[in-house]
C-alpha cells in the first residue's frame, strides 16, 4: 500500500509541474499580446494627440514690391502715347514753362522797395536837390524808379506835363510788364486741344482696328483707346502747370502796377511840395 501511495504521489506531483509548464506557455503570449495591444494604444494616442494640436502654419515670405516713381510712370505713359501727339504736347509745354520762367525772372527783378525809394526822393527834395533825387531814380532798377525819373525831368515844365509824362510813361511800363503773356495764353489753350486730337484720332484708330479684325472685343480697340485717354490726359496736365504759373505771373503784374500808381501820385504830391517852397 505504501508503495502505491507513493507511486501515486509521484504520478500527480508529475502531472502537477506539467501542469504548471502549460500554463505558463499558453500566459506568455498572452501577455505579449497585452504588451503589444498597450504600445499601439500608446501610439494611437499620440497620433490623435498630434491631430488635435493645431498645425503651426510657416508664415509665408514677404515679397516686398517696388512701387513705381511717380515721374517714371509719367514717363512709361508718355511713351506708351502716340508720338506724333505726345511730341506736340510735350513741346507746347517747354515753350510754355520758357515764357513763363522769363516772365517770373522779368518781374522778380523789377521789384523793388517802393516806400525806401519814395523816402529817398522826398528827402532829396526836401532839401532842393533835384540832380539827387534824379540820381537815386537812375540808380534804382524796376518801372517806378523809371516813372519818377521822367517825372522829375519834366520838373520844369509844369505839374501838368508832368502828370501827362506819368500817365503815359506809366502805360509803356505796363505793357512792358504784361510782355510775352499772351503765348502763355495760347499754349494754355493749345496743350489741351492737342490733347482731344490726339483722342479723336485715337478713336478713328480704335474704329479702324474694329473694322479689319471684324470683331468689337476690348482686345481689338484697348490700343487705339490708350492713346486717346493718354494724350487727353497730359494735354490737361500741361494746360494745369502752365495756368498755375500764368496765374502767378498775373499777381506779381497787378502788385506792381499797383505800386507804380500809388508811386505816381506820391510823386506828384513831392513835387507840388517841392514848387510851393520855390
Amino acid at each position: 500500500m505504501k508503495k502505491i501511495f507513493a507511486i501515486v504521489a509521484m504520478v500527480g506531483m508529475f502531472a502537477f509541474g506539467t501542469t504548471q509548464s502549460v500554463n505558463a506557455q499558453d500566459a506568455a503570449p498572452v501577455a505579449d499580446a497585452q504588451t503589444e495591444q498597450a504600445v499601439d494604444s500608446t501610439a494611437v494616442d499620440t497620433a490623435a494627440v498630434e491631430e488635435a494640436a493645431p498645425a503651426v502654419e510657416t508664415p509665408a515670405p514677404v515679397e516686398e514690391v517696388e512701387s513705381e516713381g511717380f515721374h517714371k510712370t509719367l514717363k512709361t505713359k508718355f511713351i506708351e502715347g502716340d508720338a506724333s501727339f505726345m511730341a506736340l504736347v510735350a513741346i507746347a509745354m517747354v515753350i510754355g514753362l520758357a515764357f513763363c520762367i522769363e516772365r517770373i525772372i522779368y518781374l522778380s527783378l523789377a521789384e523793388v522797395n517802393t516806400k525806401k525809394l519814395m523816402e529817398s526822393i522826398a528827402k532829396a527834395l526836401d532839401a532842393g536837390d533835384v540832380e539827387k533825387a534824379k540820381n537815386i531814380c537812375r540808380n534804382t532798377a524796376g518801372p517806378v524808379a523809371s516813372i519818377c525819373y521822367q517825372g522829375l525831368l519834366r520838373l520844369n515844365e509844369g505839374l501838368d506835363v508832368v502828370e501827362r509824362s506819368v500817365v503815359s510813361y506809366g502805360s509803356v511800363k505796363a505793357g512792358e510788364l504784361e510782355k510775352g503773356c499772351s503765348w502763355i495764353t495760347l499754349f494754355i489753350a493749345m496743350a489741351p486741344s492737342l490733347g482731344f486730337l490726339g483722342t479723336v484720332i485715337g478713336m478713328i484708330m480704335a474704329f479702324d482696328q474694329i473694322q479689319a479684325a471684324g470683331d468689337i472685343s476690348p482686345t481689338v480697340v484697348a490700343g487705339g483707346m490708350k492713346v486717346a485717354l493718354i494724350t487727353t490726359v497730359y494735354g490737361i496736365i500741361v494746360a494745369l502747370v502752365l495756368q498755375i504759373f500764368y496765374n502767378f505771373i498775373l499777381g506779381k503784374i497787378e502788385a506792381l502796377t499797383a505800386d507804380m500808381e500809388e508811386s505816381s501820385i506820391t510823386l506828384l504830391d513831392l513835387l507840388a511840395k517841392y514848387n510851393l517852397k520855390k
